[in-house]
């Protein structure tokens, strides 16, 4: 009887593979195609991209030099403090007086005692490098819930721009420390957590005063969730950390922090500006330029106010019956309310841009445009952001992008309020969502 015949080792290493045929199928084409292009499938990349960037963001540290232009001038500012000066008019560093909120002073105190007096720089920018990574994925996880963008924009977002990795770690300004805190508040108010979301924004606003542009949406949507007594409460919970912050100093010279901390009157310099360079500098700096550019941020947020309020208002009842995805009722009035604050700022620094880069991604993938005049659209602001000194043209190519954003999102706006989920009953579009799953 002749012996018997060995596997094939061919054979063998198929069958130890067979537990891999069922993926191997799903792999097809369509699948991939999802994995790029479909919304649903952005946590996919949202997770790859949070461990990539902890990479590339170690590379830039150690591979780019850091640029010194506020860090020092804030650990004067904070070393003032420290000392026992409480009279914000005489805290100053080396590119003037002390502009911030005290929650600022508080940040940066901590931080001042973390890296040895603000010698050990390489320490911060560890410090800030974990904050970019954590804002990063509380956007993500704000663009994955509401189901907006593809996954190949989070790639874009993340990865592409070099201007925001160098305002986070290579300047280690105070903007990105008030934008985490800003969308960790969104997100809070995403989850119905509405109280602890008030103290998130609240200690946003008492790192840099930008973040009160969210302010007009924000009390909107106070109003329409929780009613007249509920946003009463959250307006106080807000008021009160920013006198429980600064306690210190309204304790012993008041007016001179408050003069300090909110000058809405600052005049910024004209060799730094982003957006007016087109513009002379006795233009640039004229009151009546500022109360122009004032009315019309007005009116255009008044214009908006009526489509926010009907966007709140479905949300409401919406999110009470758990549709799924209802959070772009949320996010988008919120984004577009800053939006409009920084296109008509009085002046923009380049370390502005995080006020509101990581929320162009979903506002331009909001409006009805091409998906190629899109990715122009972003494209030429980034161009913009990047071109220093800025230039007559890239100031002018920076509005013109603003001004294309915010014409597309208001038809989109004004359009999908005449959808039938802002008229149906709310119990029928739960029914007609639930089919569709």
């Amino acid at each position: 009887m002749p012996p018997p015949r060995k596997k094939s080792g061919k054979s063998s290493s198929k069958g130890s593979l067979a537990f891999l045929d069922p993926l191997l199928k799903e792999l097809n084409v369509a699948s991939l195609k999802k994995l790029v292009f479909s919304p649903s499938h952005a946590w996919l990349a949202a997770i790859a991209l949070l461990v990539l960037e902890l990479f590339v963001n170690i590379f830039v540290i150690h591979r780019v030099n850091y640029t010194e232009i506020d860090w020092v001038a804030y650990m004067q500012e904070v070393e003032g403090v420290i000392n026992g000066t409480m009279d914000y008019s005489k805290l100053r560093g080396d590119t003037g007086p002390l502009v911030y909120p005290a929650g600022f002073v508080w940040f940066y105190m901590v931080l001042y005692y973390i890296t040895s007096h603000g010698s050990n720089v390489m320490l911060a920018q560890y410090i800030f490098a974990i904050i970019y990574i954590v804002n990063l994925g509380l956007v993500f996880r704000l663009l994955v819930r509401t189901r907006k963008v593809p996954p190949y924009m989070l790639v874009m977002m993340s990865v592409t721009s070099y201007r925001i990795h160098s305002i986070y770690v290579l300047r280690l300004f105070n903007d990105p420390v008030a934008v985490l805190l800003l969308y960790a508040a969104i997100n809070l108010f995403m989850d119905d957590r509405w109280s602890l979301g008030s103290v998130f924004f609240s200690l946003a606003v008492s790192i840099k005063m930008n973040i009160l542009l969210y302010a007009p949406a924000l009390l909107l949507v106070y109003l329409a969730v929780l009613g007249l007594p509920g946003t009463l409460v959250q307006l106080s919970i807000c008021a009160g950390l920013q006198l429980v912050l600064a306690a210190p100093f309204l304790a012993n010279f008041p007016l001179e922090y408050i003069i300090g901390a909110f000058n809405l009157g600052r005049v910024f310099l004209y060799e730094w500006t982003v957006n007016f360079r087109f513009l002379p500098e006795d233009i640039f700096v004229s009151r009546w330029f500022h109360l122009a550019l004032l009315v019309g941020h007005i009116i255009t947020l008044c214009y908006c106010g009526r489509y926010w309020w009907q966007y709140f208002s479905v949300y409401k009842k919406l999110a009470t019956v758990g549709v799924p995805h209802c959070e772009q009722l949320l996010v988008l009035p919120l984004f577009m309310c800053n939006f409009i604050g920084v296109m008509f700022a009085r002046s923009l620094h380049y370390q502005f841009y995080v006020w509101y880069y990581h929320t162009l991604h979903y506002l331009v993938w909001t409006t009805g445009y091409p998906v190629k005049h899109r990715l122009l659209l972003l494209g030429v602001i980034e161009m913009c952001w990047n071109t220093f000194p800025s230039t007559m043209a890239s100031s002018g190519a920076l509005h013109v992008s603003h001004f294309v954003i915010l014409v597309g999102l208001l038809a989109q706006v004004s359009k999908s309020c005449d959808m039938t989920i802002f008229t149906s009953n709310v119990k029928d579009v739960k029914t007609k969502e639930e089919k569709t799953e």
